[in-house]
């Protein structure tokens, strides 16, 4: 980061007030009548029908269009387990994403837990405040446990966006670029370097969408994640392949997809030039790539490039699927966010990058020669006010499908 940027970054956090969020009222609050009906005794009413009916709180509270965005700072973005407390930006910064994009409103949660089970305890505890629950920067595996735990447990969606927002996302983005090259998901052979969570997540929702387990190559910090390690959790060990590569470069060799999710300058010119003819490259380490595009793009003209930076083409950015996804899910009263619902998000976040552009888009990114779907263009801008729409009802069509959602289509939504 350079000095300017850090300067420009602690002003915008500090003025004119501390942080980027805030609780505003939602009620009039002029009068002695309107402190009566929000405080006492005007609120024992709405008390009471609680009491009563639980589900309730969704018509006399913000429940339901409440997320919490929680984490105990074990893997805040590439920093690392800088605590909860230095959390607290990020978290806030979802906030922001969420409000933004999808006019949900978020309280930011930092958990100073001492073991993924108090932390699951603590969630669980405080979960009837919310409508979903996004949690968020918390190492691999213990990010795996707590998911599933509080998924198991709880009666509303519960979504890690480090696994499933960035599966999502490399999901759409592959899939297009794969149709491209006139490639198929389950005949590509698949290298990823990185097997955290959003590596782990990501291969297995790929698999859940076609593609083979034996064609994925995972990578992590010893190698290639073979059937004779020894070394490897249950995580890990569900993608140890039968083979004789040990190394990124045995891995690379002949590859038709690299996904880096792991760190910068890992990949080289020569590993790339071993891929196949068409060689897909997902360098998405932020905010320094596996491989740069301007070496990638040296070693080999035909390669599609993506990358986790907005300064470059294909940008992998969660926004594009975390707040819809949420949308979606709130707006039916999902129970949980299911594997039909984050396909049903690859799917339309994949296909309205097929559509024309509208102006208002285009203006937005003045700096861009083109937007038409193609090689530097396989998933939409962060700021096509399109996804909104097609993400969020593509998501509570498949939860009305699968039985997730306890209401029906809603009636503001497209027919």
């Amino acid at each position: 980061m350079s000095d300017t940027l850090r300067t420009d970054a602690l002003h915008y956090h500090e003025f004119p007030k501390p942080g980027k969020i805030e609780v505003a009222l939602t009620k009039p609050t002029e009068t002695a009548r309107d402190l009566t009906l929000a405080y006492s005794p005007g609120v024992a009413a709405p008390v009471r029908e609680i009491a009563q009916d639980p589900a309730s709180a969704y018509r006399y509270t913000a429940k339901g269009n409440l997320v919490a965005v929680i984490t105990d700072g074990t893997a805040v973005l590439g920093l690392g387990n800088v605590g909860p407390l230095a959390g607290k930006p990020v978290m806030e910064g979802k906030g922001v994403l969420f409000k933004k994009f999808a006019d949900i409103d978020v309280f930011d949660i930092e958990v100073n837990a001492e073991s993924p089970q108090a932390f699951i305890d603590t969630v669980a505890r405080i979960s009837p405040t919310f409508g979903g629950i996004n949690l968020e920067d918390i190492k691999a595996p213990e990010c795996f446990e707590i998911e599933q735990a509080l998924v198991n447990q709880l009666d509303i969606p519960v979504f890690h966006d480090d696994q499933h927002g960035t599966a999502i996302i490399i999901a759409a983005a592959l899939s297009n670029a794969l149709e491209m090259v006139g490639k198929k998901l389950e005949d590509a052979r698949i290298v990823t370097l990185g097997a955290g969570a959003a590596g782990i997540a990501s291969m297995r929702l790929l698999v859940t969408m076609g593609a083979k387990k034996k064609n994925i190559y995972m990578v992590d910090r010893a190698g290639v994640v073979h059937s004779q390690r020894t070394d490897l959790n249950a995580y890990k060990f569900a993608f140890a392949n039968e083979t004789h590569r040990r190394s990124l470069a045995d891995a690379l060799d002949g590859a038709d997809v690299f996904i880096g999710l792991s760190g910068p300058d890992l990949m080289s010119a020569d590993m790339l030039k071993s891929m196949n003819a068409d060689p897909i490259v997902f360098a998405l380490s932020n905010p320094d790539p596996e491989i740069k595009p301007e070496v990638a793009r040296a070693a080999r003209a035909d390669v599609i490039m993506a990358t986790g930076r907005s300064d470059y083409p294909n940008q992998v950015n969660n926004v594009l699927c975390f707040p819809y996804l949420f949308r979606g899910a709130l707006d039916v009263r999902a129970r949980v966010i299911n594997e039909e619902m984050k396909i049903a998000a690859v799917h339309a976040i994949r296909e309205l990058a097929k559509e024309p552009v509208p102006a208002e888009v285009v203006a937005a990114y003045p700096e861009v020669k083109s937007l038409e779907f193609g090689r530097e263009n396989l998933i939409p801008k962060p700021m096509d006010p399109r996804l909104r729409e097609r993400v969020s009802v593509a998501v509570a069509k498949a939860a009305i499908k699968t039985g997730a959602a306890r209401l029906p289509y809603p009636a503001h939504y497209p027919a």
